[in-house]
């Protein structure tokens, strides 16, 4: 197992304190000084690693709290008895929209367009859809429902 930096540094401390350095001479007041610094950067470290350890909790909490947010708030629509991987049989067609005032890109199915208009998420300004050239469509794809 590697030796943390605080554990590395309280060897060089037990080495100089073996090696009987004199705190009397400029040499011994630098290398102890040095020593010192070490020992504080070390601490420092840790408290680093602590707080981002802290963070890295926080934010999976917050992602995975996201998901479940996505889960309630989009629902899971497969009507078929798949394992609803991404190869879902009952996947719908999406289509990505981006805002023209702020550039956000959403990604929304034909329901959401066919209702003609929604608000950007983002900036919640008016995104609308103008369905008219699908009135002449001539296929069997439900768009003119």
């Amino acid at each position: 197992m590697a030796m943390t930096i605080a554990e590395k540094v309280s060897y060089i401390k037990g080495l100089a304190e073996g090696m009987k350095l004199d705190d009397s001479t400029n040499e011994g007041k630098v290398l102890g000084a040095i020593i010192d610094v070490l020992g504080d950067i070390a601490l420092n470290i840790e408290d680093i690693d602590s707080d981002l350890a802290d963070v890295t909790d926080v934010v999976a909490d917050l992602e995975e709290s996201v998901y479940e947010l996505e889960d309630e708030i989009y629902g899971d629509d497969c009507d078929c008895d798949c394992d609803c991987d991404d190869d879902c049989c009952c996947d719908e067609d999406m289509y990505e929209v981006t805002c023209p005032a702020c550039d956000n890109s959403i990604t929304v199915d034909f329901d959401v367009i066919s209702a003609g208009a929604i608000a950007c998420p983002n900036c919640g300004e008016t995104l609308e859809f103008d369905l008219s050239a699908l009135d002449d469509c001539d296929c069997d794809c439900g768009c003119q429902e």
